[in-house]
C-alpha cells in the first residue's frame, strides 16, 4: 500500500484507533476524511490539521452510507483508500432469553456497514491508481471471548470476507486486514485505562511501522495479537478460549 499521496476515508474516525490512524496517515502526507456519528469528536480529530475533513455518518443507516459515498466521490474524486474501522462491542448473556438489540446493532455496525460502504465505493476504487481497502478486524476474530459473542462473530466474518475480497480484487485493489489486540480505547467503558491492554500510542506506532513495510503485509499484526492469530495453528486454541473466558 502506498503510504503517502493518498486520499483516505476512515470510518470511526472520531476516537480511538480510527482517530490515531487518521492523524498518522495525515502526518505522512495524505488527505484524510474521517467519518463518524458525532461532529464534535470528528472536529477534534481534524483540529489544526491541513488536508483533513470530517463527515457525519450513521453506519447503521444504509441510505446514509449511500449518501456519504456519493458526497465523497463528488468532493474528493482522488479517493483511493478506504479504511473500514467503525465498530462497537457489547457484552451478552446467552444463558437466558434476551433483547437482541445489541446483537443486531453489532452486526449492522461491524459487518453490514463495511460491506455496504465498500460496495458503494468499489466501482470508484477499482478505477483508481494505488487503490486499497483496509478492514479492521480483531484478535477475537481468531479466538472468541465468550462474553462478547456477536462481536467475535462479526470480526471472524470480516476476516473471512476480507480473504474473499482480496482474492477477487487481486491486481486491482490491495486488500489489507488490520487485526488489533485488546487496546486501551473507549470501545467498552473504562477500557482506555484497563491494565493489561496495549496502550493506544504503542499500538499505533507498531501498526504504522508495519504499514510502511514494502510490500505491505496483507495482515497488519502487532506482536501482542500473535498469540490469538496463530492459537489454532500452534495448538493453543482451547487454552486461549479459556483464558479469554476467565478474563
Amino acid at each position: 500500500m502506498k503510504t503517502t499521496g493518498n486520499t483516505i476515508l476512515i470510518t470511526g474516525g472520531g476516537s480511538g484507533i480510527g482517530r490515531e490512524l487518521a492523524k498518522s496517515f495525515n502526518a505522512l502526507g495524505n488527505t484524510v476524511i474521517v467519518a463518524g456519528r458525532h461532529v464534535e469528536t470528528l472536529q477534534e480529530t481534524i483540529a489544526g490539521r491541513n488536508d483533513m475533513h470530517a463527515i457525519v455518518l450513521d453506519v447503521e443507516d444504509p441510505d446514509a452510507i449511500a449518501e456519504l459515498a456519493e458526497r465523497v466521490r463528488e468532493r474528493h474524486p482522488a479517493l483511493n483508500v478506504l479504511i473500514n474501522n467503525a465498530g462497537i462491542m457489547r457484552r451478552e448473556n446467552l444463558a437466558q432469553m434476551r433483547d437482541l438489540h445489541d446483537a443486531e446493532q453489532t452486526i449492522a455496525t461491524n459487518l453490514l456497514a463495511p460491506i455496504r460502504l465498500t460496495n458503494a465505493l468499489i466501482d470508484h476504487l477499482v478505477s483508481q491508481n494505488d487503490a486499497a481497502v483496509v478492514n479492521v478486524s480483531s484478535g477475537l476474530a481468531f479466538v472468541p471471548m465468550s462474553s462478547t459473542p456477536t462481536y467475535n462473530a462479526t470480526k471472524a466474518a470480516i476476516h473471512s470476507y476480507t480473504v474473499s475480497m482480496r482474492e477477487q480484487l487481486k491486481g486491482r485493489v490491495e486488500v489489507i486486514e488490520l487485526a488489533p489486540p485488546a487496546v486501551q480505547t473507549e470501545l467498552t467503558p473504562g477500557q482506555s485505562s484497563r491494565e493489561g491492554y496495549m496502550p493506544l500510542d504503542a499500538f499505533i506506532e507498531e501498526a504504522m511501522g508495519l504499514f510502511l513495510h514494502k510490500p505491505t503485509p496483507k495482515e497488519i499484526l502487532v506482536e501482542r495479537v500473535s498469540f490469538l492469530r496463530w492459537a489454532e495453528r500452534n495448538g493453543n486454541f482451547d487454552r486461549a478460549v479459556e483464558m479469554l473466558g476467565a478474563h
